[in-house]
């Protein structure tokens, strides 16, 4: 497959995206901006940082962020608090699939308490790295960081009562694999609550860019797609019970946005949003 070379700013595009080049990809974007200092950025946007302003617009609360570790506030590259939103409660297991520098499983392991558990997976060696370094910290013992990918799970069946995502299943080139994971992993009666990145019709270079995948944005689905991948992994009562709708200014803000992407900010405002989606396993 031939591409352009890889620059800070410039674009990366593939004739026809293959699932492995994207996971390899989006592991290098990630432990490189997890490596980068926390306000710098590769092109001139926010660096995915979450300063406050940004947290708190993501769901954040200001009393939550002060009781964090400061680096896992500083690399969490979500796009809303799933926590939030869901009804964990005392000694559950969560899992928190794409965890990266630990946020949310460290919001989490305080709900869940010392006879609940929670776990965190992600596929960047360095995000678990930093993830563990970050819960001893937070002195948080009641959770794990796995390595491994959400299309496979080093997660045993039937062991989950809720499972929390932020920002990270669009990045997954087989959604449908996914969910079937998150279905099995789950106990009968388990929830999710999941933030991600919905879109609508995007132009196909974009869809093609290697950027605009780790950007989050590339791989994110239709909305109604979504919603019928997660139905037909066997969930029930899918529903929004969140969104924010992307404008111009916000979709040049994007981490790693590539350079056509930021030059389109205008036009494509209202064609990316973020939602949080609820479900039940029967």
């Amino acid at each position: 497959m031939a591409v352009q070379n890889k620059s800070c700013c410039g674009t990366r595009k593939a004739a026809s995206v293959q699932p492995e080049e994207i996971k390899e990809y989006i592991k290098e974007s990630y432990s490189d901006r997890l490596k980068a200092p926390a306000d710098s950025s590769c092109c001139g946007a926010s660096g995915g940082n979450l300063d406050l302003k940004t947290a708190l617009s993501a769901g954040y609360t200001d009393e939550q962020l002060a009781e964090l570790p400061t680096h896992a506030v500083e690399h969490s590259f979500g796009c809303g608090n799933p926590v939030a939103l869901a009804g964990i409660k005392p000694g559950q297991t969560v899992l928190d699939i794409g965890s990266g520098a630990g946020i949310d499983v460290l919001l989490a392991s305080r709900i869940v308490g010392p006879e609940g558990f929670v776990i965190g997976l992600d596929m960047t060696p360095d995000m678990i790295q930093a993830a563990k370094k970050n819960a001893v910290e937070a002195g948080a013992t009641n959770v794990e960081f796995r390595l491994g990918d959400a299309e496979e799970m080093p997660v045993e069946s039937g062991t989950v009562d809720w499972i929390i995502s932020n920002c990270v299943i669009n990045l997954a080139p087989d959604k449908d694999k996914v969910f079937g994971e998150v279905y099995r992993v789950l106990r009968p009666g388990g929830r999710i609550l999941v933030s991600d990145i919905v879109t609508h019709d995007l132009p196909e270079d974009i869809r093609r860019s290697m950027e605009a995948w780790a950007a989050c944005v590339a791989g994110a689905l239709e909305e109604r797609e979504y919603l019928d991948t997660i139905r037909k992994a066997g969930f029930k009562d899918v529903e929004i019970v969140a969104r924010f709708d992307y404008d111009a200014e916000m979709i040049q803000a994007i981490e790693s946005i590539p350079d056509e992407l930021a030059q389109q900010a205008s036009s494509l405002a209202g064609k990316a949003s973020s939602i949080k989606i609820s479900a039940v396993k029967p």
